[in-house]
């Protein structure tokens, strides 16, 4: 049983008080917000005087600073314990009031449209608009794809609704979906679950794996019809926003949202379409290891060496990490040291906190991180990618004004990965059992497994189910079902069981955030080609770096990436990340 929160030592708990000292405080500054809202207004049909534009940026940055604070402080209280209902209403009137804001400030976009480009183009230039280029430079980029005053409204109403679909996945995926049971080799129930799942993958028996991965995916297959509805319905609905935006594709308003080029995309899908040999290979070996006639899906996971797992208590975990990224350089270092000894961090898991593990916080705050740390391998990587998101906020908000420090999710994964990747490659140069090394190159053979073939072939299933439904073709179960099985054959080869992995796609609650997964992949492929740059010492590798996470959202992400020595736009950091994979099986066929 999970400890209680009072259990715990301060030390180990992240400290809220940094963003608002009380309750009392929060809502003095929520009533504050909700009477200052209405100031949005006063700007309205003014915006063509550049000091009024001016004006509106910076009240609109300092509404914008307020509401953050309010939701992310409401959103975290709730997280350390869901079954607080008084947290529960704190991020329930957050959200509302964040609509507001965003309904009140729907006639901004339609009023700089019906400007003069070469007056936007003046302003973006102007030195008092420093803060604001990019802004500019984008809206101006995208100025014929906003739509009237009243138009706008409506959408921003929609905005209420418009996650629907995704609520009613998330409903059915968490609260209904009813699953067998898994009787254990002992003869005992253990009562399947998502997280019960993972790890009855990764149960020595073959006959646990088996019943799991039919309990998994007979619960879809059973309401496939239903799923396929939802998942539909999902879709019409990004076409229907990127047709009335005037974009020719559901992908292209995706790419347009985070100022991305398509081609990264493409460049993505054809590079890893020409490579997956290797994975099948890597399949093939995995079966020889397992001493299987015909390896499944459900043996993907169970690890191939035994007795190789890191078993660290926190403390230790966190010292080891810190070693690990020590070729980034003492400032990095000492904003990492500063996460533990400042409580950045909520450590372990206690009665009805959130699980998982997330990086958050405030332009006002530093930032935050959620664990809910056990003694494993996995646990221990889980702090060097979460910290890998806190020292890229960090760094981000340190070195940029609000207006571009936010950067996009496309990059977001990188500095994560990078510290992922770090770690492996010292846990592998100290590495002096066979035994280990062997399990580490096998952990770093199903991170690229599973974070860049498998997350693009997600992004290949998805940029499919739009296609259709942008040609006017049915997105029906039979229809999913069977595109979803052909992308398995190619990636995965011929020497694997298809057994029911067609249902699969019916339990990824990513593609209810659309275009999302891809950058997954992306991530790796960045993160795979910097930290080898790091780790060769390559010129100023190290420094790049962190002008990079420096960088913020200062810039198209794509262009940011650049100054860590990665361009997308080329097919070289995917070739990279490829040798890697391949050099990483060969070197595990060898030991």
């Amino acid at each position: 049983m999970p400890l209680k929160r009072e259990e715990i030592q301060d030390k180990y708990k992240w400290r809220l008080e940094d963003i608002f000292s009380s309750d009392d405080e929060w809502e003095r500054v929520f009533k504050e917000l909700d009477r200052e809202k209405d100031e949005i207004l006063k700007f309205k049909g003014k915006l063509s005087d550049k000091k009024t534009l001016l004006s509106y940026f910076k009240f609109s940055d300092s509404i914008s600073k307020k509401i953050t604070d309010i939701y992310v402080y409401a959103r975290m209280k709730k997280d350390e314990n869901v079954a607080e209902t008084k947290y529960v209403d704190f991020t329930e009137r957050a959200d509302n009031l964040s609509v507001k804001i965003s309904s009140l400030s729907s006639f901004v976009s339609p009023e700089l449209v019906s400007l003069d480009e070469d007056y936007l183009k003046e302003c973006a230039r102007d030195k008092e608009f420093s803060d604001y280029s990019y802004k500019l430079e984008k809206f101006i980029k995208n100025k014929k794809h906003i739509l009237s005053s009243e138009a706008e409204k409506i959408l921003a109403e929609v905005g209420s609704f418009s996650e629907s679909f995704q609520n009613i996945f998330t409903m059915f995926d968490n609260a209904d979906v009813c699953f067998k049971d898994v009787v254990m080799p002992d003869g005992t129930k253990v009562e399947m679950s998502h997280g019960v799942y993972g790890l009855l993958l990764q149960n020595p028996s073959r006959e646990v794996r088996k019943q799991a991965y039919d309990s998994m995916f007979d619960a879809y297959a059973q309401m496939i019809n239903t799923v396929s509805e939802i998942y539909a319905g999902n879709v019409k609905q990004d076409w229907f926003y990127a047709k009335t935006r005037g974009y020719k594709s559901c992908l292209e308003h995706a790419m347009n949202v985070e100022d991305a080029d398509e081609k990264v995309y493409f460049n993505l899908l054809e590079s890893v379409g020409e490579n997956c040999k290797y994975l099948s290979d890597y399949i093939e070996f995995r079966r020889k290891k397992l001493n299987l006639d015909k390896i499944a899906f459900c043996d993907l996971h169970v690890p191939l060496f035994e007795n190789a797992e890191l078993s660290l208590e926190y403390d230790d975990a966190y010292s080891l990490v810190e070693k690990a990224l020590s070729v980034l350089g003492e400032e990095y270092i000492s904003v990492y040291r500063s996460a533990k000894n400042e409580r950045w961090i909520d450590v372990f898991e206690t009665k009805n906190k959130r699980s998982g593990a997330y990086s958050w916080g405030t332009y006002n705050s530093h930032p935050y991180v959620l664990l809910n740390y056990h003694k494993t391998t996995h646990d221990v990587f889980t702090i060097a990618h979460e910290m890998g998101h806190a020292i890229h906020s960090y760094y981000s908000n340190k070195n940029q004004p609000y207006a571009k420090a936010g950067y996009e999710i496309f990059v977001a994964e990188v500095a994560s990965t990078v510290n992922e990747m770090l770690l492996l490659r010292y846990l592998l140069s100290q590495s002096k059992d066979s035994n280990m090394k062997k399990f580490l190159l096998s952990y770093l053979i199903d991170m690229i497994r599973t974070t860049l073939f498998r997350q693009t072939q997600f992004a290949e299933f998805e940029f499919n189910a739009h296609k259709l439904v942008e040609e006017n073709k049915s997105l029906n179960a039979e229809t999913l079902n069977e595109m979803y099985l052909d992308l398995n054959k190619k990636y995965y080869g011929k020497n694997i069981d298809f057994d029911k992995i067609k249902y699969e796609w019916a339990r990824i609650p990513h593609f209810y955030n659309s275009f999302y997964v891809y950058k997954y992949s992306t991530g790796i492929i960045s993160a795979i080609a910097i930290s080898e740059n790091i780790i060769n010492k390559t010129t100023d590798s190290a420094k790049n770096y962190i002008e990079f996470l420096k960088a913020g959202g200062s810039a198209s992400p794509v262009d940011i990436l650049k100054i860590a020595g990665v361009d997308l736009t080329t097919k070289e950091p995917f070739d990279k990340a490829m040798k890697v994979f391949k050099e990483t099986l060969k070197e595990l066929k060898s030991e």
